[in-house]
């Protein structure tokens, strides 16, 4: 069994690439399981620049084919932000409470609904074990931003994003099967799945 790297810390980024690619008959592995610890310097002015920078450095580094994703929140009464500062949105060492709350302490002025309109966007890179871009996909996923966090699934900005077409709950009051195929990740994965698919 060919094992696929998915080069992420967060153990809940790998489950969700699992959980929507079951088919694939791959080992799983996230950065834990490597052995090794690399910090890759986001420096791309885009997502796609972002993810293809973490597959190459990873894939270079541990020799799998590895998976990496950006992705962001962008928010349009905020001028797109905090999008590809989304994780560290708020300064370093904040929870990630600690950052949608910032957010929405940040759009507070914005009291009307339909101008509280954002989107989730995901793009997807993967390398072979020598480090080469072989496929990219994106997803994006349009919403608006709650008034207040409500939910407890998901992780992230999951509790403050209220997809379009899901009867005004935000991403964290879905379950996953209901989330995963309208979330930017699940879209940007199933852009992607023929390729995986043919590929493993």
């Amino acid at each position: 069994m060919k094992q696929l790297l998915v080069a992420t810390g967060n153990p809940g980024k790998v489950k969700e690439f699992a959980e929507l690619l079951t088919d694939l008959d791959v080992e799983w592995l996230g950065q834990k399981d490597t052995g090794y610890d690399l910090d890759v310097d986001e420096t791309g002015n885009t997502f796609t620049e972002n993810a293809i920078l973490k597959a190459t450095q990873w894939a270079n580094l541990t020799g799998h084919y590895t998976l990496a994703d950006d992705s962001g929140l962008e928010v349009d009464a905020l001028n797109g932000e905090p999008g590809l500062y989304t994780a560290r949105y708020g300064g370093a060492g904040l929870t990630h409470e600690e950052r949608y709350l910032f957010l929405l302490e940040n759009i507070k002025s914005v009291t009307d609904e339909t101008l509280r309109t954002a989107r989730f966007r995901c793009v997807i890179a993967m390398a072979d074990g020598d480090g080469n871009v072989i496929q990219t996909a994106e997803g994006s996923c349009p919403g608006r931003i709650a008034f207040a966090p409500q939910g407890e699934h998901g992780f992230g900005y999951d509790p403050i994003f209220i997809p379009d077409g899901q009867g005004g709950r935000t991403m964290a009051q879905l379950l996953p099967e209901e989330k995963h195929p309208i979330s930017h990740r699940g879209l940007a994965i199933e852009a992607l799945k023929p390729f995986l698919t043919s590929f493993f």
